[in-house]
């Protein structure tokens, strides 16, 4: 009789990304697991001491995967921030259950402004922000603010499936935040 296939750490954290994907945060069990696996519980009590530790993997996994999906591939200055900004509304769309678990657990709680403005990646965006607007980080800031705020109640907005998803309507939102917010840092309030 042929040994059974060894069921690996990266094999139970794609299944578990999987699972979460497809059925959301709360399905996500060492039961669940083992039955989408094939297996006994053994291997993933083996390979992830705790739930919390799994779901941390898992957690992580899904920030590469969402920073994947919403970066611009080859725009730069202001058309790159508002590719990005839909991007991210298209991803609160099309993976509601990951959106939730990103953003809506108590994973994402507890992070304050300054704290998301000096974060990597966060942090990036506004330096090359202000580089393109040709402004003062600050100034830059307070641009990435507002949009972001837009951008994000958009994405919730999709993933709890409390409005319809409409691309155009989106993008001319988000170009409205955005040209307003420069408006406003060039001190144009009737732009």
């Amino acid at each position: 009789m042929p040994p059974k296939a060894k069921v690996t750490r990266d094999m139970i954290l794609d299944a578990a990304f999987d699972l979460v994907r497809t059925e959301g945060q709360g399905a996500l069990n060492v039961r669940a697991l083992s039955r989408r696996l094939g297996c006994s519980t053994q291997p993933i009590l083996y390979n992830f001491a705790t739930m919390e530790e799994l779901t941390a993997a898992v957690y992580e996994k899904a920030d590469a995967f969402h920073t994947a999906c919403i970066l611009p591939r080859d725009e730069e200055g202001p058309d790159a921030l508002l590719r990005l900004g839909l991007n991210y509304v298209r991803f609160g769309h099309e993976e509601r259950h990951l959106f939730r678990f990103l953003f809506e657990s108590n994973r994402f709680g507890g992070l304050d402004l300054p704290a998301l403005m000096q974060g990597p990646g966060t942090g990036e965006l506004v330096d090359i922000l202000a580089q393109g607007l040709c402004c003062e980080r600050a100034e830059a800031e307070k641009v990435f603010l507002a949009f972001f705020a837009v951008v994000h109640g958009l994405g919730s907005l999709l993933a709890n499936n409390a409005m319809a998803y409409d691309e155009t309507r989106c993008a001319e939102m988000l170009e409205t935040v955005f040209y307003g917010a420069l408006a406003s840092l060039k001190g144009d309030t009737h732009a």
